[in-house]
């Protein structure tokens, strides 16, 4: 089954083609059935499905070629941006953390969103880099079942949580949303994937390269809290939406944690890819 990949160029939405070298206009596609607005697709997620799934059909016409240099955020406006800290048992040691017993949850400012190849305005000398899967809510609710959660999922993309840590760590206790909120701190993408074509959507293999080097390398079945599990306890307090982007954790290897201590520096390429969801690039500046 052909998978959808949703996703956003010149502030419209777009599907792109099994062949990850083109993509549709959605609007123009389904003859206005489907607007160009991404927020308004999102919550249309199984009409844009259904669209995807006759891209078969499409004229080689109805195809533009596909540059992911000018690929936007696939979600330009989510009302809410979860993130969980400690998600991941090796990270947890690396960074001399007991296991939580609840999902460990702070939010990222939808101010802080960037492209999906965007660049990032570093700020400091311990700005740190945090691969992440991170889950796209397509049906809003609350009080979610964990056995219903991944039908309130529109899907996946691949994450970085970029960190100031001078700022997170500033005062005693810590405060982690700020930190992590400058200017492009929250690059997602390339696209959304749709979680119901991915058969292995519990267990994907997860690799961050800075300038070319492993920093980070998992299964996301290392994960502490499973996606299922973060849906029903943060939709037991809050009420998510369509469109809500929820980061999910990182693994082992960032920066603060290694020995010496390795921050991002000016010029720093970082790639971010995981399995048959795609890769970010991100440029240090």
């Amino acid at each position: 089954m052909s998978s959808a990949r949703f996703g956003c160029v010149n502030g419209r939405a777009i599907l792109v083609a099994d062949s990850l070298d083109k993509y549709i206009d959605i609007e123009r596609f389904s003859g206005g059935k489907l607007t160009s607005e991404p927020m308004a697709c999102i919550e249309r997620w199984s009409d844009v499905c259904s669209l995807a799934a006759s891209l078969a059909s499409a004229k080689a016409t109805d195809f533009v070629p596909l540059d992911f240099d000018k690929l936007d955020c696939p979600v330009p406006r989510p009302r809410q941006i979860f993130a969980v800290g400690v998600n991941y048992k090796a990270h947890a040691a690396e960074m001399n953390h007991g296991l939580p017993k609840e999902p460990l949850v702070f939010t990222k400012f939808q101010s802080s969103l960037n492209r999906p190849y965007g660049q990032i305005k570093l700020v400091g000398e311990k700005c740190d880099f945090e691969a992440e899967l991170v889950a796209i809510v397509g049906k809003d609710g609350r009080n979610i079942s964990p056995a219903d959660a991944w039908s309130h999922l529109a899907g996946l993309c691949v994450g970085q949580d970029f960190s100031d840590r001078e700022l997170q760590y500033a005062n005693t206790p810590p405060q982690f949303s700020l930190g992590k909120s400058r200017e492009g701190f929250a690059a997602i993408g390339p696209y959304i994937t749709d979680t119901a074509t991915l058969s292995s959507r519990g267990n994907l293999e997860m690799t961050c390269r800075v300038s070319g080097e492993v920093m980070q390398h998992t299964q996301t079945d290392d994960m502490i809290f499973e996606i299922p599990d973060i849906i029903a306890y943060l939709s037991g307090i809050c009420e998510l939406f369509a469109g809500d982007v929820i980061y999910t954790g990182t693994p082992s290897g960032v920066g603060a944690g290694r020995t010496p201590q390795r921050f991002l520096r000016r010029g720093d390429i970082i790639e971010t890819t995981i399995e048959n969801l795609g890769t970010l690039r991100n440029t240090c500046i």
